[in-house]
């Protein structure tokens, strides 16, 4: 009983472990360089005005944001689409989905709070200002 006990433990075991990996310190040091890299080359942009047209900088700095989200999930998350049995890519695709729609929804009200709201208190202050 015990024998069969220790058998079935011990491939129970390098299942587990097969299923977790945990980083080395390589792939930490490349997380943590490729980070650096990432958080740099937009500092450089931003202080050193190299896009002038503020929207491609916000594209560019979006997308630099969205490269290093990657990286933090790959190397320090170890998130991949086995781990967990495919549940973390699914709660990632959730989430991603969850935030996007909650942005997207927060600038929609924002642009339009903007150029509804605000031309139509304009002429107001005027008319109140002139009589």
């Amino acid at each position: 009983m015990s024998g069969h006990d220790n058998h079935h433990g011990h491939g129970h075991d390098s299942h587990y472990h097969d299923q977790h990996d945990h980083g080395s310190l390589k792939t930490y040091a490349i997380g943590f360089i490729l980070s650096v890299i990432l958080t740099a080359i937009p500092f450089w942009l931003v202080m050193n005005k190299t896009i002038t047209n503020s929207g491609t900088m916000g594209l560019v700095l979006l997308g630099f944001a969205a490269v290093q989200v990657v990286v933090h999930m790959v190397y320090f998350l170890h998130m991949n689409t086995k781990s967990e049995g495919g549940w973390n890519m699914m709660a990632l695709i959730f989430t991603v989905m969850i935030v996007v729609i909650a942005m997207a929804g927060s600038l929609w009200v924002m642009y339009h709070m903007n150029t509804n709201m605000m031309p139509s208190m304009m002429p107001e202050m005027n008319m109140q200002s002139a009589s």
